[in-house]
């Protein structure tokens, strides 16, 4: 059987942010000249995880990382590499050869200013020009992407977020930050507050943005959307636990979305989370931040 020919885009690609963007972009329009698959080889955890050995926070999960880069870029087939021991000490040439080439059909390489790969980090953008051109392989390496003056990367927008501030990230990222999940019921906060909410997690080693209220969008799977009001924290009118949660109430919604895998795309940070002497002082707030996120989407669409 013909394997099938792929042009491939190398790198971690956490958040599928403006500056993976360049490279991406390069992958679809390469692909479409040579009749091929627009592709991107990513990891399942971070490669630093294994050499530092400490977790490194994660803007987006697997799952949603390999949708963003196909709804925003049109790649068509992420090869997600599980980062062991064998690919920790995998020679970088090998990694070529072996992986890209021989397992992946890989006809170009598309990577980024400071890809490193292969053991100890050995391969460099220069040794993999020079073994694309050994192998006859088209291969691009893009420079660094740069707006404002700041140089964008994965490092620079976990802060943001880390510190709320949803809608610089964003500009960064070049999308609105995203978390899908399946909805599961939590406690039914919504129902005593009197409004429908979906209760949605971070998988585990996501990077969670600052507690608080944010502006966001939740989509169904029949790809209709709606405005929410979301809280991530710790609930602290209603719950003592202290587990980090994440609930929308979905403006003008009614319907049960139970067992729905839903994708919520963060806009803006509303408001600190706090505690609220009464359910109904939280409930006057929570209509209160429903207005301004009816005013957030009425004036940025």
């Amino acid at each position: 059987m013909e394997q099938k020919k792929r042009v491939i885009a190398l790198g971690f690609f956490d958040g599928v942010h403006r500056g993976h963007g360049a490279l991406l972009s390069r992958v679809a329009q390469v692909a479409q000249e040579l009749g091929a698959i627009p592709a991107a080889v990513t990891f399942d955890t971070h490669p630093e995880n294994l050499i530092i050995g400490s977790p490194m926070p994660l803007i987006s999960s697997p799952l949603d990382r390999a949708e963003l880069m196909r709804r925003y870029y049109g790649i068509q087939e992420v090869i997600v590499a599980h980062f062991d021991d064998r690919m920790m000490h995998m020679p970088w040439r090998d990694f070529v050869t072996d992986f890209l080439v021989r397992e992946n059909g890989a006809v170009h390489l598309v990577a980024g200013h400071d890809f490193h790969f292969g053991y100890k980090g050995e391969g460099n953008p220069e040794r993999l020009k020079a073994i694309c051109a050994e192998l006859g392989l088209g291969c691009d390496i893009i420079p660094k992407v740069e707006l404002d003056g700041i140089t964008i990367s994965s490092t620079y927008i976990r802060t943001l977020l880390a510190q709320g501030e949803m809608e610089r990230a964003n500009y960064f990222l070049g999308h609105p930050h995203t978390l899908t999940d399946t909805v599961s019921h939590g406690k039914k906060l919504g129902t005593t507050l009197g409004f429908p909410t979906v209760n949605l997690r971070f998988a585990p080693g996501v990077l969670v943005p600052a507690h608080g209220v944010y502006a966001t969008k939740v989509w169904f799977e029949d790809g209709s959307s709606r405005p929410a009001v979301t809280n991530i924290g710790v609930r602290p009118t209603v719950d003592a636990h202290g587990a980090v949660n994440v609930e929308g109430y979905i403006l003008d919604f009614d319907g049960d979305l139970y067992g729905q895998t839903i994708r919520m795309e963060f806009y803006r940070h509303l408001r600190g989370e706090r505690k609220f002497p009464s359910l109904e002082a939280l409930r006057a707030e929570v209509m209160h931040n429903a207005d301004q996120t009816r005013e957030y989407f009425a004036e940025h669409t």
